[in-house]
């Protein structure tokens, strides 16, 4: 069996890890130095053995009935996800979707910084939305190259999803967070992280039904 480009070992982990470091902080908020795993597993809803195999993830080691020193914990949660060191990134697509995104103040807090928005539509272009310029679209390589950007989030409507993501990857971007709903043709070299909002929706939408009926 070949191995995803896009996948990534470990990926259940990833995924959960920034859910403990969000609990982490409040309890560190509120003064607590130390905690075990038994404890995040019960606030998490999660077994304590696969809160353990996941922070072993990160390298950090609890100690024995007295467990992880927290702040040394989140540190090593931020550096494992590379949250510690701020990315750069480019925009494309200043629509709805785009402008929240650009407006969400959270990417800082996990070391993104969307540092330029890119858009076709001259009545965007120019303007400074949520306190980030919007550019045209063609200055998007120039930029990318003089600036070493190699992570871009795709925001633009489906039917310009692969012509846009054709111009990000020549310009030297390697990473593409795609909210798009378009499966991406991209080389070998480039990874997609596809978030599809409809799909999130559908397994909710599935949940609640079958809860509902239950009833």
């Amino acid at each position: 069996m070949i191995e995803d480009k896009n996948s990534l070992s470990g990926l259940p982990t990833v995924r959960r890890l920034p859910m403990y470091l969000h609990l982490l902080k409040e309890l560190n908020s509120q003064g607590r130095e130390f905690v075990s795993s038994t404890h995040i597993g019960e606030k998490l809803g999660l077994d304590s053995v696969q809160v353990r195999k996941d922070l072993a993830s990160t390298g950090i080691v609890g100690k024995p009935k007295i467990g992880f020193y927290v702040p040394a914990l989140i540190g090593a949660i931020e550096s494992y996800l590379g949250w510690d060191n701020s990315k750069d990134a480019f925009l494309i697509g200043v629509g709805s979707l785009g402008s929240a995104l650009l407006g969400y103040a959270g990417f800082e807090k996990r070391g993104l910084n969307i540092i330029a928005a890119f858009d076709n539509d001259p009545d965007k272009v120019g303007k400074i939305i949520r306190g980030v310029e919007v550019l045209s679209l063609d200055k998007l390589p120039d930029l990318a190259e003089r600036m070493n950007i190699h992570l871009g989030i795709l925001t633009v409507p489906g039917e310009y999803a692969q012509v846009t993501a054709d111009v990000m990857v020549l310009a030297g971007i390697r990473g593409i967070w795609n909210f798009t709903q378009t499966y991406l043709q991209v080389p070998e070299s480039v990874f997609v992280q596809d978030e599809d909002l409809a799909a999130g929706l559908a397994v909710l939408s599935v949940r609640l039904a079958r809860a509902l009926n239950q009833e």
